[in-house]
């Protein structure tokens, strides 16, 4: 009887973590702009990456082989 009393326990305070975590996200703007991050996957593809000029340059020479 006592472990099913410290499991109502334990759930009970992850339930109020949870809340508390959620009201603080809510206060600190955290959830403003959700739209945006189901493109943020896709806009690395879109970028040119740095050093792209490097890439083709080192691509036209043979490998060294020793």
């Amino acid at each position: 009887m006592e472990l099913t009393w410290v499991a109502i326990a334990a759930s009970i305070s992850m339930a109020l973590g949870a809340a508390l975590v959620f009201v603080f996200a809510v206060k600190r703007d955290y959830f403003r702009d959700i739209e945006d991050v189901k493109y943020q996957v896709f806009w690395s593809d879109t970028e040119e990456p740095a050093d792209s000029t490097k890439e083709t340059k080192n691509a036209s020479r043979p490998a060294k082989c020793n």
